[in-house]
């Protein structure tokens, strides 16, 4: 803020305070004013009485004047004057930040030689755990974990990437981007590829959808296995357990074949500290038990 500003912005706020200070002088004065005297306003047969202030009434302003004094001194509130107490909100709000980060750090060094097994046997560590997954991961995996359609059932046993410890830490830490290209059959042939596909995962299919759909599915391989067992290398789904991740639908299928699918799980890098993460990846590492 300017210099100008500055000096305007305390004179209108010393200038207000000593007006008050003069309304106060002002209307506290002892006057021959009878108490029975009006000002000779009336409405509907009541008088207005010229009455002083209440000394009650008089006694707190007098206070709010006093303390606003204070306060300006101590606070910043006159133009680029930072208070005796140099007090900023940014100041406050770091000192805050401090506060939480040093008491995060004493609860979490409770857990810090824990592997993520005793993790997720830890009660308290996992009371935090669940905390942390109801506010970052059940709007997509619901607050049972059990996923909807398009987002895994974290519950089921069934994982695109697998469910090592160090597997789960590395996508709740970096994310992941799970791409299913389209195919752009035509339209016979991805009906073939489809039925082709619910048979893998034990639905009855006819010889012709056999003998063609494998020969279709061949392109499919390459990411999902020659038997559609999937690849968790590539985050490719198994396609013979008859979980499905978009549909189990002739045309939900037939859609993910001819348009491809793109998922994406963010990254909580920045989002939550490595403690945090730790104690989330014992969370989801725990969800295997409940299927």
């Amino acid at each position: 803020m300017s210099n100008s500003w500055s000096w305007y912005i305390i004179a209108i706020v010393v200038l207000n305070i000593l007006a008050m200070v003069w309304l106060l002088i002002a209307t506290s004065k002892d006057s021959d004013i009878d108490e029975g005297d009006t000002t000779g306003h009336t409405w509907d047969g009541i008088a207005e009485l010229n009455n002083p202030l209440p000394r009650w009434w008089l006694g707190l302003f007098i206070i709010t004047i006093l303390f606003s004094v204070v306060y300006l001194y101590l606070y910043p509130g006159l133009g680029n004057y930072a208070g005796s107490l140099n007090w900023t909100q940014m100041g406050e709000f770091n000192e805050g930040i401090e506060k939480n980060r040093l008491k995060q750090s004493a609860f979490f060094s409770e857990f810090k030689d824990l592997d993520t097994p005793s993790l997720a046997k830890n009660t308290k560590a996992m009371g935090t755990a669940e905390r942390l997954f109801l506010n970052n991961c059940a709007t997509c995996h619901g607050s049972d974990a059990r996923g909807a359609k398009g987002f895994p059932n974290l519950a089921d046993n069934d994982w695109l990437y697998g469910n090592t410890p160090e597997i789960i830490q590395q996508s709740i830490t970096n994310g992941r981007a799970g791409v299913m290209p389209n195919l752009a059959l035509r339209p016979k042939d991805a009906a073939v590829l489809a039925h082709y596909v619910q048979g893998l995962a034990g639905a009855e299919v006819t010889d012709h959808v056999k003998q063609q759909g494998k020969t279709l599915f061949a392109v499919c391989a390459a990411c999902h296995g020659a038997d559609g067992t999937g690849n968790q290398a590539l985050g490719a789904p198994n396609l013979t357990d008859n979980i499905w991740l978009h549909g189990s639908r002739l045309n939900e299928i037939e859609a993910v074949i001819q348009n491809g699918k793109q998922g994406n799980m963010p990254s909580f890098d920045s989002l939550l500290s490595n403690d945090e993460i730790k104690l989330l990846t014992a969370y989801v590492y725990s969800l295997r038990d409940l299927k």
